[in-house]
């Protein structure tokens, strides 16, 4: 699973642009994994609470990404991805003005699990339905 943490300056979205935002997020990942797998949450950060060398940065958008669901194999692998959300954050941190940064924490694989279930292995005839169906279910492969 993909969870975004975007960290923003009070008022720089409107529920329109986090919608947007959120979606094209989404799109990243839904070539090779279901959709809900992607979870994004976005945190206002009011003015003067957020400090970079002991001074107050209003201009400021910080994401965090945690990976679960898949992991870089390579740099190459990893720098392909970073070179992509950097193009696709564009029109809402570059475009508009702000300063940012992001980074990406992995969690091995078989520590999660959604809803109960323990998610399927990409690739599977399971990742398959989950897919499709866009929800989890019972793996019925290993």
């Amino acid at each position: 699973m993909p969870l975004w943490k975007v960290y923003h300056p009070a008022g720089a979205y409107t529920p329109e642009d986090k919608q947007a935002f959120a979606e094209t997020m989404t799109e990243i990942y839904a070539r090779f994994m279901p959709r809900f797998y992607v979870n994004v949450l976005f945190h206002e950060v009011d003015e003067n609470t957020l400090y970079f060398g002991g001074k107050s940065r209003n201009n400021f958008v910080r994401i965090t990404m945690a990976h679960i669901a898949r992991d870089f194999s390579s740099e190459e692998g990893s720098r392909r991805f970073i070179d992509a959300v950097n193009k696709l954050i564009a029109p809402w941190v570059k475009d508009r003005g702000f300063d940012w940064e992001f980074h990406i924490d992995e969690t091995p694989f078989d520590l999660w699990s959604i809803q109960g279930f323990y998610p399927p292995r990409e690739g599977t005839p399971d990742e398959a339905r989950w897919i499709a169906e866009n929800k989890p279910s019972p793996r019925t492969h290993d």
